[in-house]
């Protein structure tokens, strides 16, 4: 018994000892353990499933809101309506935006009336995470915020820092090799989450969604005649959304829908099944 005792205690005192911090979505917890290791808590809004277009964060949330020291945004719809919340709720949890000094791209939309494609201008693609030389950028931010909050593991974190970089290079390399055989296609998914991931490697991507509404039927049948010229077989689907609409396209190409997650706390993984996803959906 006196063993349990003093095994809690230490449990509760490294706990203790660690900085609590709120991010948005998990491949930002990612990113942060990749620096911070076990010296910071990661408390994660957008729970596995949910859309971070229309979360609305649950009150058990709000214990580990109330101790963290920053909150990491990242440009998801549901912080514009939650961010100033959370802040009344903590004034003095620092909001240090991740995505600070990338420039983001216009969300791309779909139109089958007069064209067929164009860039939304109003609203900016928020899905930075998916490109892995613009996680570099958001590692910096993380990086110095988690100095300012804690100097004393300043060295632990750029070593861990750095190393992450080499991991990210690694990765890039890997990704462009595996996506050089299907340089210049088109692939099709339901919500149009990765317009960085699609310029960086050269590809370009069909959203199925249009400004975030479900296909009408003379626009599902535009999608299909599209599919068939471009030999197009596969519909790609977020689990944060619904396959329904993308499962009528890939019953008429004669096609499949596949999961593919761009909000995956298995970051790295996430976005190697998901090349070879891509180029298997060209075989």
């Amino acid at each position: 018994m006196r063993k349990i005792f003093i095994i809690s205690l230490l449990l509760l005192s490294s706990l203790y000892a660690q900085k609590i911090v709120t991010v948005s979505i998990l491949p930002q917890k990612y990113f942060i353990e990749k620096i911070a290791m076990d010296k910071v808590f990661v408390n994660v809004m957008v729970q596995p499933g949910a859309s971070p277009a229309s979360y609305e964060p649950k009150t058990s949330q709000m214990k580990d809101l109330i101790n963290s020291e920053i909150y990491f945004s990242i440009g998801v719809p549901f912080e514009e309506a939650w961010l100033g919340k959370f802040k009344d709720i903590n004034k003095n949890m620092q909001i240090i935006d991740s995505s600070k000094g990338i420039k983001k791209i216009a969300i791309a939309q779909h139109h089958h009336e007069g064209e067929v494609h164009h860039h939304n201008e109003e609203i900016l693609d928020p899905h930075i995470w998916l490109d892995t030389i613009l996680v570099k950028v958001q590692a910096k931010n993380i990086l110095d915020a988690l100095v300012q909050i804690d100097k004393k593991n300043r060295n632990f974190y750029y070593d861990n820092y750095k190393n992450f970089l080499f991991e990210l290079d690694a990765l890039h390399l890997k990704l462009s090799t595996i996506l050089k055989e299907v340089k210049g296609k088109r692939f099709m998914v339901f919500h149009p989450s990765w317009g960085y991931f699609a310029k960086r490697y050269e590809l370009e991507q069909e959203a199925v969604e249009k400004e975030g509404k479900e296909p009408k039927s003379k626009e599902i049948i535009a999608l299909i005649n599209e599919a068939k010229e471009e030999g197009i077989k596969v519909v790609f689907v977020a689990p944060q959304f619904s396959k329904k609409s993308a499962e009528i396209i890939a019953n008429g190409i004669g096609g499949k829908t596949i999961f593919i997650d761009p909000l995956s706390n298995k970051w790295k993984e996430s976005l190697l099944n998901t090349s070879i996803e891509l180029v298997n959906s060209y075989k």
